[in-house]
């Protein structure tokens, strides 16, 4: 399991596990939180190709999808 702060999320950098369509680094470039502090909103960038894909912050946690930084 990959530890971090979701206040920490922006800006960090992510390998993918298993590729798609060239595309293996990302950057969280958005994280909207609610009043209460929970994340509402995660959005990914990829590195390659520059395209922005929202997602479940929480899979970024599991380390059998997600890598923290670039390798």
């Amino acid at each position: 399991m990959n530890k971090f702060s979701p206040s920490k999320l922006l800006n960090s950098k992510w390998t993918a596990v298993q590729p798609q369509n060239k595309e293996k680094h990302f950057l969280v470039t958005k994280v909207r939180f609610d009043e209460t502090g929970r994340i509402v909103e995660c959005r990914i960038e990829a590195a390659f190709s520059r395209k922005e894909y929202e997602i479940d912050w929480v899979d970024l946690k599991d380390h059998e999808k997600w890598i923290q930084g670039w390798k």
